[in-house]
């Protein structure tokens, strides 16, 4: 165990990434836990409400995000500051995170069936800084062996190719996809041979003049949301709270 402690966490320098995801997580799930009993009206927590003006934890979320980017950019990658600022930065993730859903739609949705946003951009975010821990890296490029990786053009055309297959599958309506594909090609193919969805920038080009393939991806995109929609509203709730009615 220390031996691969060593060699895949402290020795490529990223025990800063792992403390600031633990951090992140740890801080989004104390942050739920809070503000559903606040919801609930139970424990001693409370809304914070200067001058009636109601401050979002987005807040301090951005200050701590600010604190915590400023001292790694002004330090290294090791040792107690890095550690420190990773801590900040994954603290701050966590809270600005979890309103996403209210940066994006400039309204406080939080409660709602759009504030679940911010449940999936938070499991999204997880699962890619854990790939990246795993020895993942954008586009394949550390699918390339040693000679190739001193080849510049074979580096090129590997992110180039990747990055076209991230590329069709976002125009096709398969963001979350596109979004893991940059770090392993295979979903974003995956993604991008397959059918678009209905209302895709891809179906709404190539589709128009196509009719039985506008109604297949019709059919497709029913079925699929019929069959993962639920489940994954379910996780979400779970994870979030469920919104109010």
């Amino acid at each position: 165990m220390g031996h691969w402690w060593y060699r895949n966490i402290i020795e490529p320098g990223k025990l800063p990434l792992l403390l600031a995801l633990g951090s992140f997580v740890l801080t989004f799930l104390v942050t739920r836990v809070i503000t559903r009993l606040i919801r609930a009206g139970k424990g001693p927590f409370r809304n914070l409400t200067p001058g009636g003006m109601h401050v979002h934890h987005v807040v301090p979320g951005v200050a701590l995000m600010v604190v915590g980017g400023f001292i790694a950019i002004a330090g290294d990658r090791r040792g107690f500051g890095a550690g420190t600022a990773a801590v900040l930065f994954g603290m701050g993730v966590g809270l600005v995170l979890d309103e996403f859903a209210l940066i994006l739609h400039l309204d406080d949705v939080y409660w709602t069936e759009e504030g679940t946003k911010s449940v999936e951009i938070v499991i999204l975010t997880v699962a890619l800084v854990a790939l990246i821990l795993g020895g993942f890296l954008p586009f394949g490029v550390n699918e390339l062996s040693a000679n190739e990786s001193h080849d510049r053009f074979q580096v090129v055309r590997t992110v180039g190719i990747n990055f076209l297959f991230a590329v069709i599958a976002l125009t096709k309506g398969k963001g979350r996809i596109a979004v893991i594909g940059v770090f392993i090609p295979f979903v974003a193919l995956f993604g991008a041979i397959r059918l678009a969805r209905p209302n895709s920038p891809w179906a709404r080009r190539f589709y128009r003049r196509r009719p039985k393939a506008r109604a297949r991806s019709r059919v497709r995109a029913y079925r699929h949301d019929k069959r993962w929609t639920g489940v994954r509203r379910r996780i979400e709730h779970v994870i979030g709270g469920a919104p109010s009615r």
